[in-house]
Parts: C-alpha cells; sequence; structure tokens
C-alpha cells in the first residue's frame, strides 16, 4: 500500500515553532513482503529502483535474521507471544537509492486481526537507533485512536532532552491513516494536566501501490528522501536562530527497547 499525505510538527516553547511539509509512505506486509512486491516496477526490494525498500534500514543490523523472525523475537524477549498476525511496517521508502527514516512503525496484529502491539522504530541523525514497544502488559489490544504512552530514553533532537514522555495515537479509517506524537518535556506523573512541547503528525490517504500510484508520487516528489533530511538541518537552524535552549547529546541506551 501507498499512502500519499503529510508531516505536520509544531513546538510550542520557549518560542512557537511549525512546519508541514508534504509526504508519502509505504505501508508493507512484513510476512508476506516477496508477494507483495513481485510484480512491481518502480518499488523494489534491496535493489535500486525509483522506490525501494531495504532490509538493512531496519532491524538488528547486526542480525542475519529476516525482518519477520526479527520483530517476532523483539516481541517474544518482551512477553508478547499472541502477535501472530500480519505485521505492517508503515515506513518512508528509499527514493533513488537513499532514506532517512526518522520513524518507522510496525503494526502487529493478532491472528484476528486487533492490533496487539505497535514498535515504534527511531533513527537519530548520528546513526543510531532505539525502538519503543506500545502494547499493553494485560495483553488486550490497542484500540484505533487509543493513546499510548513511552517514557523517552533515546536522543533525537539537540533541542530536546533525553527525558520526558511520548504520547502516541494512531488512527485508521477507511482509506485514511494518522499517526500521531506528542513529547511531554518534564512534569508529568503528578496529575496534572500540561501542554505538549511538541506535536508531530504523520498522515496519508492510502491507496493500492499501483504503478501509476507509485510514478505519480514520485514525480511529484522526486528527491523527498534528500528533502527528509535537508528539512531537519534546515528545522536545526531555525531553532537556533530562535535561541531555542541546546542539549548535549548523551550516551544512546544500553538496550535496544524500551516501553
Amino acid at each position: 500500500m501507498l499512502a500519499v499525505g503529510e508531516v505536520r510538527h509544531a513546538r510550542f516553547r520557549p518560542k512557537h515553532h511549525a512546519f508541514r511539509y508534504p509526504a508519502y509512505f509505504v505501508r508493507l506486509p512484513m510476512r508476506h513482503i516477496d508477494e507483495a512486491l513481485r510484480g512491481q516496477r518502480f518499488l523494489s526490494r534491496n535493489r535500486f529502483n525509483l522506490l525501494s525498500f531495504h532490509d538493512a534500514d531496519h532491524g538488528d543490523r547486526r542480525s542475519p535474521l529476516p525482518l519477520a523472525a526479527w520483530i517476532d523475537g523483539l516481541l517474544r524477549s518482551e512477553g508478547i507471544v499472541d502477535a501472530d498476525g500480519e505485521i505492517w511496517l508503515h515506513t518512508f521508502p528509499r527514493v533513488l537509492g537513499y532514506a532517512f527514516k526518522p520513524v518507522s512503525f510496525w503494526f502487529c496484529h493478532r491472528a484476528d486481526l486487533a492490533l496487539r502491539a505497535v514498535v515504534c522504530e527511531v533513527n537519530n541523525t548520528f546513526g543510531e537507533r532505539h525502538c519503543y514497544l506500545l502494547a499493553h502488559r494485560d495483553g488486550r489490544p490497542i484500540a484505533d485512536g487509543e493513546e499510548m504512552t513511552a517514557t523517552k530514553v533515546f536522543h533525537v533532537s539537540p533541542f530536546c532532552s533525553a527525558t520526558g514522555r511520548y504520547r502516541f495515537r494512531f488512527a485508521h479509517r477507511r482509506d485514511r491513516v494518522v499517526a500521531r506524537i506528542e513529547y511531554d518535556e518534564h512534569g508529568f506523573g503528578d496529575g496534572s494536566v500540561r501542554e505538549p512541547l511538541i506535536t508531530t503528525s504523520l498522515s496519508g490517504r492510502l491507496q493500492t501501490a499501483s504503478d501509476r500510484a507509485l510514478w505519480s508520487a514520485f514525480v511529484r516528489m522526486p528527491l523527498f528522501s534528500f528533502g527528509v533530511i535537508a528539512r531537519i538541518h534546515w528545522q536545526a537552524v531555525r531553532l537556533w536562530w530562535k535561541r531555542t535552549p541546546f542539549f548535549s547529546k548523551p550516551e544512546p541506551p544500553a538496550v535496544e527497547v524500551s516501553r
């Protein structure tokens, strides 16, 4: 599947800073990835194309396991053994062989199609990666639009500390999907309500990844992947110009996954 939409981002302190960009992403069934990409002209796996998906962009770079086996092992290590349905990976593709993927989402379903867990795979510009696992400890599925939380432990931006909390919401309405992330810098857990420091959303309208749809997305944004990294640095310049507080990079987390 292909989704064409936009990325929105807003920061509220110490000065308001916001932007929105057009974007597109793919949703791939990882248990049936080869069948899903068979016959595609403009989207391929592990080889150059206008758009491509490379296994090396995800998972444990040190492991030879297929990605579906990697995510199954990750879930089992956290006590989740019933996510035996399809696993949909929501991610930016490589464009002309290049991609930077700030975050990818692994939607892990049970055999009855209920959403059992979501793995948020985060990359920073220092070449580091960390996964946040969202799942109910009592085994119940994640409802559409339900808020899930994770403690922040991974450095992403020099303009944010590696502390605080993320709040995630995922919604799938007919042919439209939305992933929304709110970042609370501090002060949570005492029952009070505070405005988040940052809100980010990635939304898009789903369609079949036909040759026509993939070609259209590429023609509309032929340098999309290069634009992702360029815009990250441009927004960093704008934040610096606004004298946003700067935080030095800490050591990455000692563990691959946190909840």
